[in-house]
Order: C-alpha cells, then structure tokens, then sequence
C-alpha cells in the first residue's frame, strides 16, 4: 500500500512538472493562430515553393513557445531536418558582433565615435594581410578612411562596398582587388561586409583577443551556445546540414577555419534562439547594451537593400521609419520597434526580427535557396508581421515572380 501511495505521488509530481503542451501562438497584433493551422500552411508553402528544409521559432513572453523543421537536411538522401543541425549563419554572424561591439562600448572599452585609424599604430593603407585582396592599401589617395568609425561600420555607412569583388548593383567582378569608398563615410546607407571587417581587425588588435575567443566569452558560453562557433568545429562534423540550389541540388559543405565577423558563424536554429531570447529578454528590461546596439544611426531610402535599385531612393518606407543600429535593422511598427538581421549565403537563407515591447519574435532558418520566397507568408502567418520591408529585402513571394 505504502509502494502504491508513493507511485500515486510521483505521478502527481511528474504530471505537475510536465511542460503545458502549446497549442497556440499569440501575434504582434493580439490575435492567436493555433499550431495545426500554422503548420498545414508552413507545409503547403514548403511544397508549393520548392524550399528543401526550413525551420520556424516563434517567441512568446521572450522565450521559445514554438520550434519545428520540416523538409531535408540533405535532399539527395531524403533524410530529415532537426533544429539541432548545424546550418551556415551568414550575416546572421553580424548581428552576434553587433552585441558584441555594443558590450564592448558599453565598458568604455571602444568610442563608436572615434576614428579607428587612432587606434592604430599602422595607418589603415599599410596594415599587412596574407592576400593582397584583403589590404586597402589604394586608400592611400584617399583619406576619407580616417573618417571611418566603429559606428558606421555596424551602420553600413563607411561608403565601402559590400564585397569589392562584387560592384553596388550585384555584378561579380571577381578580378578586382582594391577596394574604394563610394560615398562620404557616415552619409549613406550601403551594406558592407567590408567595413565589418575593418571593425573586426580593430577590436581584435584594441583587446588583443581574437573574435572566436571574444565571441565564446561574450556570447557563446554565457548562453551554453555550444553548437555554435565563428570557426568550423570537429563536433560539428556529425551534425550539419547541407545547403540546396533553387533546383534543389545539394550543395557541397564549405568549412572556416577562420573567424569573419561579416559572415562566418555556424549555428543551429536552437542555439540561435537563445541569442534571440537573450536580446528580447535585454532589450524588454532597458538593457544598456541592447539600448546602445538599438539607436538608430541611420534613415534608410533606398528601394532595395540590393542589386540596381539600391541606387534609387522612395519613401515606400517611411511609414516604418526604416533605419540602422550597430548590426542590426530597425523599424518602426504599431506595437513598438521591431529589430531584425537576415542572412544569405549559397544554399542558406535566414530572417529574424523581434518585437521586445511586446515580448516575442520570429526566426526562420533555412538551407535553400528557395526559401526567402515564402519568408512574406511566413512571417505574417507566424506572429502577424506585415512590417518587415518584404521588398526591400528582396523576398519576393514565389507565386509573384
């Protein structure tokens, strides 16, 4: 009788503990979808776009309350994606070193406002790199570099190109080697994972620390992020998936052994969300961090982010107040400011965007190149965001192309 009473009281413990399952996602808008109808959409997308694998988080109260994958890690095979696989961040890798960057200022440790050529003891031009690709030593002719500061280089607006192999309106130009400044640093909006770059080297010579140390020190470890690094890892090996082209062809894995702040981060949808549930959680309470990393620096107009329209300016998007902050986007909504990063890299397409005053957010994760073609739907399904600048982004919708 008295083995009996004690099953009777462990099922009760048991039953008491057991996480309430979801069965519905509250929106920006104070609307709800249930799980079953948020699914058979998500499905019938993935079908209709031809998107290989994807993953959705959903933040309520600033933590996970939703996560699934659906689709294949590796198409070829036909075996199955999990949020715990190892996807390429791409730029999501710069939104983790805007946080970083922002701790950083945050301690004194860095001015944003100050020119990073004084950091120095090499002038920018004469800095030795181990390919001739990587130096900007033409910038000689040039001293608008001395203008250029931590600030503007998270902002996108040193007037750097994004890649100088690849020209402002989308051409490869995979001969050229120099890089140039465009605009007066600090004037313009222009993505730039240059400039990225350029603040990275300066960081690491200013802490005498390299950015996968800072970024395991910082970020990683504090948030048990162990699948996640800025270099390729030996664990990883086992665990990955693989990127797919728009035919859904498997794309062969490209690993880094070392660490770009610009682009070069391995993660896993779970571990990313814990980047996420930090910063809403952060910026929620009024971080100082998340305040500083959140101020918009700059008002974007151009009609894309990308390609020959990047060049032109509209107010498509004044009614969200589109602007910039250290690494991440900002807009504004009716429920308060909304933050996001996107990635996009061969293969691998990602988005996410939170909205801290009303304590949730999205994340999609993806390996194919299809996927930014339901990414419209999605987030409109998911938490009721019709905010993100969909075109902006170039996330034209696959039945609209």
């Amino acid at each position: 009788m008295r083995y009996l009473r004690i099953i009777i009281m462990l099922s009760v413990i048991t039953g008491c503990c057991k996480k309430p399952e979801i069965k519905q996602i509250n929106r920006i808008d104070g609307s709800t979808i249930t799980i079953a109808e948020l699914e058979a959409n998500i499905k019938s997308l993935i079908d209709s776009a031809n998107v290989t694998g994807f993953t959705v988080t959903i933040f309520n109260q600033d933590t996970v309350a939703y996560q699934k994958a659906f689709g294949y890690s590796n198409f070829a095979k036909k075996d199955s994606l999990k949020i715990n696989q190892v996807f390429y961040g791409a730029s999501l890798s710069k939104s983790v070193f805007g946080y970083i960057v922002a701790q950083i200022a945050n301690e004194g440790l860095i001015d944003l406002d100050k020119p990073l050529h004084e950091y120095l003891d090499t002038p920018i031009p004469d800095m030795q790199f181990d390919r001739v690709w990587r130096g900007f030593h033409n910038l000689k002719n040039d001293e608008r570099y001395k203008d250029i500061t931590a600030r503007m280089c998270l902002s996108h607006t040193t007037g750097f190109p994004n890649w100088r192999w690849v020209s402002r309106t989308g051409v490869f130009q995979p001969e050229v080697e120099e890089i140039e400044i465009y605009f007066d640093p600090g004037t313009e909006y222009s993505y730039s994972g240059e400039g990225i770059r350029l603040l990275q080297i300066v960081i690491e010579k200013i802490l005498g620390k390299g950015l996968e140390q800072l970024a395991q020190e910082r970020v990683f470890d504090p948030l048990d992020m162990d699948m996640t690094s800025y270099v390729w890892q030996q664990r990883f090996e086992s665990n990955y998936c693989y990127g797919h082209t728009t035919e859904e062809k498997v794309i062969d894995k490209d690993t880094e052994d070392e660490a770009g702040a610009a682009g070069s981060m391995e993660t896993t949808p779970v571990d990313y969300s814990k980047f996420l549930s930090k910063i809403i959680e952060l910026s929620s309470h009024n971080s100082d961090v998340t305040n500083l990393m959140f101020a918009p620096n700059i008002r974007i107009n151009s009609k894309t982010q990308f390609g020959p329209e990047s060049l032109e300016s509209t107010n498509a998007n004044d009614s969200i107040d589109l602007s910039y902050g250290l690494g991440w986007g900002i807009l504004k909504s009716p429920y308060g400011q909304g933050y996001f990063k996107e990635g996009h890299g061969e293969g691998f397409q990602h988005y996410s965007i939170i909205f801290p005053e009303k304590h949730l957010g999205i994340l999609l994760m993806s390996n194919s190149d299809n996927a930014e073609s339901i990414f419209k739907e999605v987030l409109e399904l998911g938490i009721g965001d019709t905010y993100t600048p969909w075109y902006w982004e170039d996330y034209i919708p696959y039945n609209m192309k």
